[in-house]
């Protein structure tokens, strides 16, 4: 049987198993702090759609809302993941791509490899797996050079300049480069933190990483190494956690637990609140579970992958543990199911409209687990009082072209002017949205 075959028989079992009302579902409904939970809706296989990926031509563009522009800044690029925002100006960017292919360890794993290769791989053909510097020598809003920062890494995501050192979060271990804003090179050999849980079989490989406000501290976001606990408990080791670790000796304990794959670790501006996304668990039907956003509480549980938006037990896991989702508590905001949210950024700039100011934008790479494709864009959520309110508004769109993916966001930030930048993995691009009016 081929790869085309066995995605064909894979979406047909699954299309089969589905309700229709599951079509009909308003996604709208899982919007915030109460969204809409439908019954569990399972199949043989999980239902897909999955987008082919054909890039961007020339002159096409995302599109976002009347009052901005957008300009792509780096093309060219080999999965540019992630993207950190210096403060004189400069641009670090995380290219990344996983290296190899998990073990066949079960007959479905052979049909998600091909799924994962498709929704997740991009097109880049040049060096990955290492940090660019961007920079921008006449401070009009364009790079205007290039180079490699840091090279021959394992699988980069997170990234974090505390001082004058900066930490990197490979997939295995968080490594600390000294590093003096402005350089075009790092100042030594890395230092190994501390090791992170990976392995053979990795299924959640990119590590998000931040730090407090004084350095103290850092939290890096692990996630989980199945869907749902089907490679036992010893495989979920201080996996499906985000860890609090202390640079200076590598030691870390688990800040949070309970989170499938926390991403876009960051502290709310001017608090000690740490925020991030997460990608909640799949094969229970195109409208379970919602992918959210929340504040993280230390010691908290949120759930996974007993129950899910607190005490709904996911009937799957075994063995069943009713202690814990007794103490699971719930996300502060969903964001609708399967979107895949991988970047989050508060908006701490002047140049954008007021309305935006504290507010959160959000990366999401898309879906492959439901009929009606979701995600596949930047979104933005009003703060109010430190926490989100209303409905999600729709920032940067357009990386779908009919069924096919011209790009995925994933790594959003803010950089020295108030400009909003985008990592898209797939289109191999780094956007720049500017308010119209804006200077560079």
């Amino acid at each position: 049987m081929n790869a085309r075959t066995i995605v064909a028989v894979a979406a047909c079992l699954a299309l089969g198993a589905c309700e229709s009302s599951h079509d009909n579902f308003d996604k709208s409904t899982q919007y915030g702090p109460d969204p809409q939970l439908p019954e569990p809706s399972r199949a043989l296989l999980p239902r897909m759609n999955v987008s082919k990926v054909v890039g961007w031509q020339q002159g096409e563009t995302p599109t976002v809302p009347q009052g901005f522009k957008i300009e792509a800044i780096a093309t060219g690029l080999s999965n540019p993941r992630n993207v950190l925002a210096l403060a004189n100006g400069d641009l670090l960017v995380v290219e990344s791509q996983k290296n190899g292919k998990e073990p066949l360890e079960r007959p479905k794993r052979k049909v998600m490899d091909i799924v994962e290769a498709k929704a997740h791989g991009g097109t880049g053909s040049g060096p990955s797996n290492r940090i660019l510097l961007l920079r921008d020598s006449n401070g009009d809003g364009k790079p205007d050079s290039q180079s490699v920062l840091i090279d021959n890494l394992n699988a980069p995501f997170g990234i974090v300049l505390v001082g004058d050192q900066l930490y990197v979060a490979d997939t295995d271990a968080i490594l600390r480069y000294p590093y003096k804003m402005g350089d075009t090179k790092v100042g030594g050999n890395a230092t190994k933190v501390c090791d992170l849980p990976a392995g053979a079989i990795n299924h959640h490989w990119t590590k998000s990483l931040t730090a407090n406000a004084d350095g103290s501290k850092l939290y890096v976001g692990v996630g989980s190494n199945s869907n749902i606990l089907e490679r036992g408990t010893i495989a979920e080791m201080n996996r499906a956690d985000i860890l609090e670790v202390d640079p200076k000796t590598g030691a870390y304990t688990v800040f949070a637990q309970g989170l499938r794959n926390p991403n876009g670790l960051t502290f709310y501006p001017g608090s000690d609140v740490l925020w991030t996304v997460v990608n909640e668990r799949d094969e229970l039907g195109p409208n379970l579970v919602p992918d959210y956003m929340t504040s993280v509480k230390r010691g908290a549980f949120y759930g996974w992958p007993y129950s899910y938006w607190g005490q709904n037990v996911d009937q799957r896991v075994r063995p069943q543990r009713p202690d814990l989702v007794k103490a699971a508590i719930k996300p502060d905001y969903g964001l609708s199911s399967h979107v895949a949210p991988l970047g989050l950024a508060f908006y701490t700039g002047g140049s954008f409209p007021a309305q935006f100011k504290g507010g959160a934008f959000i990366g999401e790479h898309g879906s492959w687990n439901r009929p009606e494709r979701n995600g596949y864009k930047v979104v933005f959520v009003k703060f109010e009082n430190g926490k989100p309110v209303g409905q999600p508004m729709d920032f940067v769109t357009d990386f779908l072209k009919g069924p096919d993916a011209r790009g995925r966001p994933v790594g959003v930030a803010v950089d020295k002017t108030g400009a909003l930048i985008v990592a898209d993995d797939v289109g191999n691009t780094v956007w720049r949205v500017t308010a119209n009016g804006a200077t560079s």
